[in-house]
């Protein structure tokens, strides 16, 4: 399975990477969907972290924010081998799109050059008035983080519950104009970024999933691969 996988990814010209929570575990991030996971402990975080109550009490907001999200930890994150392996796929001259559920950003420290962050970021803040963009520096050295020119609170970039999906269109596009679909690291149940993978199939695009355990969208995948992520690239990195 691995050698027949590493042959396509060798002769694809344009690949589409799509990643999930797993890609990001091996750095030591939590996966905080998984059944022991952030969202698992306390249904409210979910209400805390909406779009409705920041609109509603944006100072509350932030204290909760950075406290479930553990910004200040985000600085000690680095790329591990699924980043670096991503990465490398690009260094092969061959056109990569990554397509992230995860807000780390450890794709663009990995050096990946086209990363579609569909659920947003946790390093940017933007203010809802004025548009200015502000880093997550910027943002720890406030308590409650506000706009520098027009003194709004500012508005994480990360999508909250209740915001709509920008990227959806755009990700769609990429994945109709590949060779290859790569789904690493994603149980695929959190709609509709599950939906990306009918339009590879939809479209006669060859297609993988790896995953530490199987997925209901298994069935959409020419080749299907269950095992840890950090293992699966040394496997194919042997072929390539």
């Amino acid at each position: 399975m691995y050698k027949t996988l590493s042959l396509h990814l060798r002769h694809a010209e344009n690949v589409v990477v799509l990643t999930g929570a797993g890609a990001s575990t091996a750095s030591g991030i939590p996966d905080f969907r998984s059944s022991e996971g952030l969202w698992s402990e306390d249904n409210s975080r979910e209400y805390y972290m909406s779009s409705d109550y920041f609109f509603h009490n944006p100072e509350d907001f932030w204290k909760k924010y950075k406290a479930i999200f553990r910004l200040k930890l985000l600085k000690n994150y680095r790329p591990n081998p699924v980043h670096q392996f991503i990465h490398e796929l690009e260094n092969r001259e061959r056109n990569v799109t990554v397509i992230t559920q995860n807000v780390d950003g450890l794709h663009q420290l990995a050096k990946s050059s086209n990363v579609i962050e569909y659920h947003g970021t946790l390093n940017r803040s933007s203010c809802p008035s004025c548009g200015r963009s502000f880093s997550l520096d910027y943002v720890m050295e406030h308590a409650i983080p506000r706009c520098d020119q027009c003194g709004k609170i500012l508005k994480p970039d990360v999508l909250l519950f209740g915001d709509l999906i920008t990227a959806h269109e755009e990700s769609e596009s990429a994945i109709k104009e590949a060779d290859l679909l790569l789904v690493m690291g994603t149980s695929l149940f959190v709609t509709p970024f599950s939906l990306l993978p009918y339009s590879a199939a939809e479209a006669g695009i060859t297609s993988a999933i790896i995953n530490n355990e199987p997925t209901e969208k298994d069935g959409l995948f020419d080749y299907v691969i269950h095992d840890d992520l950090s293992q699966a690239v040394k496997q194919i990195k042997t072929f390539l």
